[in-house]
């Protein structure tokens, strides 16, 4: 698999033609290609409910169409089943509370999304006992032995080390132990974890996947029926499903990933290779950097490297005086966006991260007026 590659073997047609076209209706004369959101809270229902359509809180067509359209993308050709929610923590809650018991034993990685902490709380008062371990190296398997679960997110947020999701999988699975991989940063463009054998690919839809920054939300997406009945019955009985605009909005979005990415990626990549000889920052991490640690892994599981770059500057004072002087760039939090971001993400005290750490999203930008309002933001701040 090479990075960047635009189609996928067998399937006949490139990932930009497959975002566009992706979990459409069969077309019908007079009726919009993309139909309209549904707001119903009940439908008609006559008789015995053997429809599919019973009670909002179960199923919507608007749903319908999008779940389809992310299986479409996620695991192109291949019967995959693929579930909204109505955020990307209540898509990774979903697996997790569905899959796991008191006793049951789940890994998770120390470097991952921010909340994971309060998951591990959540999951220890449960009676599961929590492992944990960094992404990088492979570490998890180090604590993997006698897990029911293992949760991954490569590339990890924010620090983008990459783990050998074949490597992992491979071994997870001779043991008895499920894989779900959070594939937020990379989007089923830059990675496809069902098609490196993981056994769950989740998500947040908030970010690089719809793009706009304007909606929340996440899903869940496997080949095993068995598995997703009990993902399907968490989402049930806690509720969390995704409003019929939210849903609409994202299945909208999914007609531009495929232009969004490529620029955005390469966005990151010029932004990165700019950031190398700077004598300020320090540790820069970027996997489709050549010299980055992570590369190497990450050319033969990716196929786009994703909108971040992380780096450090000395302090958090200085830190602060960038984000202050940068013009074309949002302080904000989340990425993905089609608008650059960038935030001091210490300030949030959930990461192990230096004070003047960056999380830095690449939005959708001309590549050379980012790059120059990055530069002159730095020499701005170092006065």
């Amino acid at each position: 698999m090479k990075p960047g590659d635009n189609d996928t073997p067998g399937t006949g047609i490139g990932d930009g033609t497959r975002a566009v076209r992706a979990g459409l209706p069969e077309p019908v004369k007079y009726e919009p290609t993309l139909p309209g959101p549904v707001f119903a809270a009940h439908f008609h229902l006559p008789g015995e409910p053997t429809g599919p359509y019973t009670y909002g809180r179960d199923e919507n067509p608007t749903w319908t169409h999008l779940e389809r359209a992310i299986g479409e993308l996620e695991a192109p050709g291949e019967d995959v089943e693929t579930l909204a929610f109505a955020s990307g923590m209540a898509a990774i809650s979903a697996v997790l509370f569905s899959q796991l018991r008191a006793g049951d034993t789940v890994v998770l990685p120390t470097d991952g999304y921010q909340v994971l902490p309060l998951v591990r709380e959540q999951l220890t008062a449960y009676g599961i006992e929590v492992r944990t371990a960094p992404t990088g190296d492979d570490a998890q398997l180090g604590v993997l032995d006698g897990a029911k679960l293992l949760w991954i997110e490569t590339p990890s947020n924010p620090g983008l080390d990459v783990c050998d999701l074949r490597r992992i999988v491979e071994v997870a699975h001779a043991q008895g132990t499920l894989v779900a991989v959070d594939n937020t940063l990379a989007t089923p463009l830059g990675q496809r974890p069902l098609e490196l054998g993981a056994d769950f690919s989740v998500a947040s839809g908030t970010k690089m996947l719809t793009g706009h920054g304007d909606l929340l939300l996440g899903y869940v997406a496997s080949r095993d029926a068995g598995l997703m009945s009990s993902v399907r019955r968490w989402r049930k009985i806690v509720g969390a499903i995704p409003g019929p605009m939210e849903a609409w909005l994202a299945h909208r979005s999914l007609a531009t990933l495929h232009l969004r990415a490529e620029r955005q990626t390469a966005n990151a990549l010029a932004l990165a290779e700019a950031l190398r000889d700077r004598p300020e920052v320090t540790g820069l991490r970027y996997p489709g950097l050549s010299d980055d640690p992570s590369h190497k892994i990450a050319a033969q599981q990716m196929r786009r490297f994703g909108c971040v770059v992380s780096f450090s500057l000395p302090t958090r004072a200085h830190a602060e005086r960038f984000l202050e002087a940068l013009r074309l760039v949002d302080d904000a939090t989340s990425f993905g966006g089609v608008r650059s971001t960038a935030e001091r993400r210490g300030r949030w005290g959930g990461d192990a991260v230096p004070e003047g750490f960056i999380r830095f999203s690449a939005g959708a930008e001309d590549p050379q007026d980012l790059v120059a309002d990055v530069l002159r933001a730095l020499d701005e701040s170092a006065r």
